[in-house]
């Protein structure tokens, strides 16, 4: 808000100063053109005076001299003066500079277009500057957790879908806090459970394992029962620990996906607005292949930031000196491929990168956290599509498999 008041002090002062020095230029130049006749009129009357005769072609801000002989002296509907030469007066008439009609006209375009500036100042205050002022601390709100933060409602056109996506955004956290939670009790409960559990056969382990070192069983039949007692038990911890194993590795992320319809050339104009300033310079050599463009059935949104994944790990693991998009055409699919340059990666890691927090030998040194491929996966395979890895000629590949409308 200061800096709005400093924006509207600074306007206000140019056309202050831009009205000051007009009026200024324009009324010395009144005069200066008021004194440029009455000197016309001192040389007229001495021309008189001295030759009893005039030229009015030298003259040229005159207009007619008149005496007595030719009417009223001091009738006329122009502008005049009386000059005194030979012992006679003379009526001396002059073109009366339009200055006070150039000087009204040039103060109303100023104020009209003052109030015009005025006015845009005022709706950018109303409609813009007001309304972000009470949105401003929303973002800092939910980046601390505070989920209930106000959201006021704007119904401007400007702000009208940036409050509904706020409150979208919210109402997604919200439900990723509960699901978080939700799955956070259910492992611990079963943690708990199968815990409790495994005391069991592991005591009856012990038990067995103890009595026969002692060799408390003296008969072999016994002591094969204990052993296979002890199989049996360890048979029933393996159980539990697959559970507990397959409870750490069940799916930890949730998505949704809107399937639509959307023209190819649409996904591709946006990522190219996108990323190819950005690769520009950093002087890498952005080439989108010739396509046809189709119609698919997927979600644009999630396809879009399927796309978006791949060009950033290729941007992050590639050689930065070619990323490239290329499509082809096959099964009623449409193929999108994103490669690039300087691929470091060994093929018998291509089986995994699409597992969760799974990262290639060529991610040292470089921050991530092992999802983008397994999300991606999630997102093709929910839109009934497929994604796949491929190493060829230097280069990595992964292709995107979006099924047509």
């Amino acid at each position: 808000m200061k800096g709005f008041r400093r924006i509207f002090i600074a306007v206000l002062s140019v056309f202050v100063i831009l009205a000051v020095i007009l009026n200024t230029v324009l009324i010395k130049n009144d005069e200066i053109t008021e004194g440029e006749y009455r000197i016309e009129a001192k040389r007229l009357a001495d021309d008189i005076e001295d030759h009893g005769s005039y030229d009015l072609s030298k003259y040229p801000h005159l207009t007619g001299v008149f005496s007595s002989d030719d009417g009223p002296l001091y009738e006329s509907e122009n502008s005049y003066l009386i000059i005194s030469a030979g012992g006679e007066l003379y009526r001396v008439e002059y073109k009366q500079q339009p200055q006070d009609h150039l000087l009204l006209l040039m103060n109303s375009l100023l104020a009209a277009m003052f109030l015009l500036v005025m006015g845009l100042l005022f709706y950018i205050r109303a409609k813009i500057i007001v309304p972000f002022g009470r949105l401003n601390s929303v973002p800092r709100e939910l980046a601390k957790g505070n989920l209930a933060v106000e959201i006021p409602e704007e119904k401007s056109r400007f702000f009208g879908r940036f409050t509904w996506g706020i409150n979208m955004l919210r109402d997604s956290l919200e439900g990723s806090r509960k699901q978080e939670l939700r799955l956070l009790r259910e492992k611990k409960l079963l943690l708990l459970s199968l815990s409790h559990d495994i005391k069991t056969p592991l005591s009856a382990i012990k038990l067995n394992s103890k009595a026969l070192a002692k060799g408390l069983y003296q008969d072999e039949q016994k002591r094969r029962a204990a052993a296979e007692s002890i199989n049996k038990r360890a048979d029933e911890i393996e159980a539990f620990v697959s559970d507990i194993t397959r409870a750490a590795s069940e799916d930890f992320m949730t998505f949704e996906v809107s399937i639509g319809e959307v023209f190819l050339s649409d996904i591709v104009s946006k990522i190219n607005a996108r990323y190819a300033p950005q690769l520009e310079l950093r002087a890498t050599a952005f080439e989108i292949g010739r396509f046809n463009n189709c119609l698919l059935s997927c979600d644009e949104e999630r396809l879009g930031e399927c796309i978006q994944n791949l060009i950033e790990n290729a941007i992050k693991y590639g050689d930065g000196k070619r990323i490239a998009l290329s499509f082809d055409n096959m099964d009623g699919c449409e193929l999108i491929t994103v490669s690039n340059s300087g691929c470091t990666l060994e093929n018998k890691e291509l089986v995994q990168i699409f597992d969760s927090f799974q990262r290639g030998s060529n991610s040292q040194g470089i921050g991530g956290n092992g999802l983008g491929l397994f999300i991606c996966k999630r997102l093709m395979m929910l839109m009934n599509g497929d994604v796949y890895a491929e190493i060829k000629d230097g280069e990595f590949r992964i292709t995107l498999v979006v099924r047509l409308a």
